[in-house]
């Protein structure tokens, strides 16, 4: 049956479900795990058994405290009119406090409830990490996806908290909206010259075209080679077989060079982390130590001087 398999399909291998590792379930019951035909078009069959525990369900509960107030201010503005909340949605927006304001602790109406909402949105994230890092230690598993995440949640603080208090005014920080989200991030690269000839945008940039071209590599070489085990790529690591010869045969064919079935996921992590990680230093020298990328690039012969 492997010999038909093509980019639409793939054989389905259905099991007992796995309830996992037994836990103290004085306080959470993780429930009964079931299994969905059409999850596995996608990946694996399996839903659940979840398991919160306290610090899951705090950060639930913190961003959902924030998702309520950035609603209620968005349903304030349409004048509570549910149906025009859903027509206006993307172009309804929670702004931080006016400049005037500084790092003082605004009226709710003025920026207050900005301060609120990215207070609980914040403890929800950070929550979440101490969860995910936790739960990894408790597995016996490396560490790899928290510090990956936050690479991430770094770019979010900076955008959010740690340029606002470099600037002296939270009325620098992004806020809470579709549109005005966009309009916050062309405006700060028209305010300061132009963002794409700061060189750490460069780098955020070429990492995350990589980021897509490493994986997009990984995916379908290990699809690629599935027919021949390449799915079970921890023992393709440790015993290479069939699948991970061919691939790396291919990648030496059409490139001269090729990762191996194990340093191919490192080089994608550096690359996924180092998107958010240089971007968000970027973003945060922009005001506090270059006010102006364009004339930044000149002065550096990295932009032409018109």
């Amino acid at each position: 049956m492997a010999e038909y398999q093509n980019l639409f399909s793939r054989v389905h291998v259905t099991a007992p479900p796995d309830a996992g590792g037994p836990i103290d379930e004085s306080m959470f019951k993780r429930g009964k795990p079931r299994m969905s035909y059409w999850l596995q078009k996608i990946g694996d069959a399996q839903i659940g058994p979840f398991y919160l525990g306290g610090l899951g369900l705090a950060s639930l509960i913190c961003g959902f405290i924030a998702f309520e107030i950035i609603g209620f201010n968005y349903l304030a503005q349409v004048n509570w009119d549910p149906l025009v909340f859903l027509r206006e949605l993307p172009w309804l927006s929670l702004e931080p406090p006016k400049a005037e304001y500084g790092l003082s602790i605004p009226p709710l109406n003025e920026g207050g409830w900005w301060l609120l909402a990215g207070f609980f949105l914040t403890l929800s994230v950070m929550l979440w990490w101490l969860r995910m890092y936790r739960r990894a230690r408790a597995l016996g598993m490396g560490t790899h996806v928290a510090w990956a995440f936050l690479s991430a949640i770094w770019l979010f603080l900076v955008l959010g908290f740690f340029r606002p208090l470099a600037m002296g005014t939270w009325s620098e920080a992004v806020p809470f909206g579709i549109f005005s989200h966009l309009d916050w991030t062309q405006n700060f690269s028209l305010r300061y010259g132009n963002l794409f000839y700061n060189p750490f945008h460069m780098l955020s940039i070429a990492f995350l075209y990589g980021s897509a071209l490493l994986f997009a590599m990984h995916g379908g070489t290990i699809l690629a080679t599935d027919r021949y085990g390449a799915h079970r790529e921890i023992e393709q690591i440790v015993d290479r077989g069939t699948a991970s010869e061919r691939g790396a045969l291919f990648w030496r064919w059409t490139m001269g060079f090729n990762a191996s079935m194990e340093s191919i996921h490192r080089w994608a992590w550096w690359f996924a982390v180092l998107t958010t990680l240089t971007g968000g230093i970027g973003i945060l020298l922009t005001g506090t130590v270059v006010d102006n990328w364009y004339l930044w690039g000149v002065e550096h012969n990295i932009a032409p001087a018109y």
